[in-house]
């Protein structure tokens, strides 16, 4: 417990006390058994303190969840490798050498076991990355930061020395508006790449798996086989919104066996064909490779790319496992199920080498060809649910980071929050996957369009690890530029060679990239525009209490609830509305929604209550704080809480005036402990952060004292904050509250000046308008009741 003596601020009375203000931090634990409280608790912990039996059975589980997408990338790599067939049996060697090298550095060593400890409280993905270098250095552009969210328990972050490498890069970050811009941008970027391997995952794994019906049947044209791919990707994404809570245990057992497969089919290649293959483990293979030069062998890189295809929805499904699970179902099933399964093919294509097309499936033993067939088809099915998984989960947490259209987040699963469904992103990605898999028909240009996707996340995601181990990690700079030099040689090599294959399908991500990038950003300008607004347009304190308790309006009972983007301060909407309206409720709350750079905020830390003026006016503030996995409740049980957190912060505020000396408050901790025991005996916890009785502004409610007139300088009288008891007020409050609820929103409306440029007109009057029209309003989003709904218009201009 802090001690009064060193907190700052009271009741709230301007704009700039107000963000000194004393938010107090209630901490309800009014609903949580002790069982669930143990369990979270555990779940704290379950990355240090488990059994052997229990890591290898999330190990298990990992697979169905992880690795599906990075397991069915031996269905297409050697065709989309050599589109045009196999001219000599050394490129064979050599491809295995850079498949096999490629998996080593790229999964193995950079994800598995360096990018997945940069994980921020286990969930993973680029916006991940994003929100754990939010808390080390102050690069969210919108900037609604306060104090009090340091204090959360999941608002972890490391500190350094000023004179640090870190220090100076933080400096060097925050020290100009462009340098966080072009950070936003490369985030967004990588976002709207793992958004396009949510559409090419499916189109060309389901495709792959399809493909294997001509195989077997030769006479079947292709166009069969596409309407084959696109009825299972109908059905697959028809399917969605059942969540996979109920079917997810088939996944694990179905992975394992598509991995035992492809490693026994591989044992059996590398024995019947060429043991040979084996050598291609020596890395000169590869020098062999390329120095025997051609455009052909170089842009073939970017079909030896594809087999590590999965790494980043790898990083984007992290949060369901421990690492240490993660990393062990990597290094002992996947990566060696996957190194046989490469050298099996390449075994095959030594003695077959005009088999290239179709190379795993006619690699398969023809007497457990269909078998294989149908647990590929569910693997590749699998693979496409993984990707898609992930591609809800990251635009979920750029719907909290203010970074995209508001849409419905549907939760499919009530035990796992991480198992989500939004409608409106499942229709267009099946719409565009069907598109590419329909459009192109064949595997070579959708590989080619899904190794630019890649290697342009990865490229993002190496950026991003540099800032981590910078800031986050403290790495000494010679780590740091191992790191980087050996992540970009790989990375950028490939890259290098999917720039050539633009014209051949490449350009199909980067379109769609662009796309989102262009929805993404320009949502996120008009958020940021409107924050300002909100910030530069608020109420002076003054003005508000010069109306005096009654506001200069009828008082009719009832409780608003006056929703505003602004944790501090007034907002214009409030002064717009009882200019306009000759009447107010009895009570008023400012309620903020407000998203924290977390993955979660604990629920007894969610609510922050504040005093606004005297008693008598009866305006508080309730800050909502939620981080990016949260579950946002229904309208009746967000009220309740919101009430609750209320009454018990006129309760402690009752308390705190019971205390009338200085010395008293030093040892707060120490003389009320009595009280304090008892108050929390009814299962609620509070703390108190950085409070402060005295009224010391330009705007206070009454002028302050000289130190000889008044009592002592930590005394707030009653006659200050006015003359109802705790008792009396919690009854009014409740009174209130049984009147009746409404919630107040305002409806504003974004316009360019008259003299913006053309391109920020267009920006702003059509783009930004029409994303405001087409996504889900405010009212849905808050589950506020139409019948209880009070929307307030304003415009403004930037």
């Amino acid at each position: 417990m802090k001690s009064v003596s060193d907190m700052n601020s009271g009741t709230e009375i301007d704009e700039e006390s107000d963000n000194r203000g004393s938010m107090w931090v209630l901490d309800q634990k009014l609903d949580q058994p002790m069982d669930e409280e143990a369990g979270r608790l555990r779940n704290m912990y379950r990355e240090k303190k488990f059994s052997a039996l229990l890591l290898l059975r999330l190990s298990f589980q990992s697979l169905g969840v992880v690795y599906g997408d990075l397991g069915t990338s031996p269905l297409y790599v050697f065709y989309n490798t050599f589109p045009q067939g196999v001219k000599d049996p050394e490129d064979v060697m050599g491809a295995l050498s850079l498949i096999i090298y490629s998996l080593t550095l790229i999964p193995l060593i950079k994800y598995v076991f360096i990018v997945c400890r940069a994980n921020d409280n286990g969930q993973g993905g680029t916006f991940a990355l994003y929100s754990l270098l939010c808390r080390h250095a102050k690069i969210k552009t919108i900037p609604n930061q306060h104090r009090t969210d340091e204090e959360l328990t999941t608002y972890s972050r490391s500190a350094f020395h000023e004179q640090s490498f870190a220090a100076k890069t933080k400096n060097w970050l925050e020290r100009r508006p462009s340098r966080k811009n072009a950070l936003l941008i490369l985030v967004l970027v990588g976002t709207c790449m793992v958004i396009g391997d949510g559409i090419l995952t499916p189109a060309i794994s389901v495709l792959s798996a399809a493909g294997g019906i001509k195989v077997n049947h030769p006479d079947v044209s292709s166009k069969v086989v596409v309407v084959v791919a696109v009825v299972v990707l109908v059905v697959l994404f028809s399917m969605q919104h059942y969540g996979t809570d109920k079917v997810s245990w088939l996944f694990a057992p179905i992975v394992l066996l598509w991995f035992l497969l492809i490693g026994g089919i591989g044992i059996y290649n590398i024995w019947k064909y060429d043991a040979g293959v084996l050598r291609a483990f020596s890395p000169a293979y590869i020098y062999r490779y390329l120095k025997r030069g051609g455009r052909d062998r170089w842009t073939s890189l970017g079909g030896v790319m594809l087999c590590i295809t999965g790494t980043e929805a790898l990083y984007a499904d992290l949060g369901h496992f421990p690492v240490l699970a993660v990393q062990t179902a990597f290094t002992v099933v996947v990566f060696p199920s996957l190194l046989l399964a490469y050298s099996g093919q390449a075994a095959y294509l030594m003695k077959h080498k005009d088999h290239v097309i179709d190379a795993f499936y006619k690699s398969i033993p023809d007497s457990i060809y269909w078998p294989v067939f149908v647990v590929a088809t569910l693997a590749a099915i699998i693979a496409s649910q993984a990707t898609i998984t992930a591609t809800f989960s990251i635009i979920k947490q750029a719907l909290a980071l203010g970074c995209f259209p508001r849409v419905r987040v549907i939760h499919t699963s009530k035990n796992f929050l991480g198992q989500i469904y939004i409608p409106d992103i499942n229709w267009i990605l099946m719409i565009l996957c069907i598109a590419v898999t329909a459009g192109f028909e064949n595997q070579s240009q959708i590989g080619n369009a899904y190794g630019t996707a890649v290697v342009i996340v990865m490229l993002a995601t190496t950026a991003l690890m540099v800032l981590i181990m910078i800031l986050v990690w403290h790495c000494h700079w010679l780590l740091v530029l191992l790191f980087t030099g050996l992540s970009l040689i790989v990375e950028c090599t490939y890259f290098s060679a999917v720039l050539f294959k633009i014209n051949q399908g490449g350009w199909v991500p980067l379109v769609i990239a662009a796309a989102f990038l262009l929805i993404m950003y320009v949502w996120h300008y008009g958020t940021v525009k409107r924050y300002e607004f909100e910030m530069h347009s608020r109420v002076s304190m003054a003005w508000i209490l010069g109306l005096g308790p009654s506001l200069g309006l009828v008082r009719v009972p009832g409780i608003g609830l006056v929703y505003t983007e602004l944790a501090s301060g007034v907002p214009r909407i409030f002064s717009h509305f009882i200019t306009n309206l000759p009447a107010m409720h009895s009570v008023v709350v400012f309620v903020c929604i407000k998203d924290l750079p977390v993955y979660m905020v604990p629920e007894e830390e969610r609510f922050l209550v504040k005093r606004i003026g005297p008693k008598n006016f009866h305006m508080f503030r309730c800050v909502a704080r939620y981080g990016y996995k949260d579950l946002r409740k229904k309208d009746d049980d967000f009220e309740r809480k919101l009430f609750d957190s209320l009454f018990l912060f006129v309760r402690l505020e009752s308390m705190m005036e019971g205390c009338s000396d200085s010395d008293d408050y030093s040892i707060y901790g120490q003389q009320t402990e009595k009280s304090r025991d008892a108050f929390l005996s009814k299962n609620a916890k509070t703390t108190i952060s950085d409070v402060d009785l005295t009224i010391s502004s330009m705007d206070s409610i009454m002028p302050e004292k000289s130190p000889s007139s008044r009592p002592n300088s930590m005394t707030m009288s009653s006659g200050q904050v006015g003359n109802r008891t705790e008792t009396d007020e919690l009854e009014f409050l409740t009174s209130c509250r049984d009147a009746g609820v409404v919630h107040i929103l305002g409806n504003t409306v974004v316009r360019a000046s008259r003299e913006s440029r053309f391109y920020k007109k267009i920006t702003v009057d059509y783009v930004y308008a029409f994303l405001r029209k087409i996504c889900r309003e405010n009212s849905a989003i808050f589950n506020v009741p139409h019948e209880s709904l009070l929307n307030v218009g304003q415009i403004f201009y930037v």
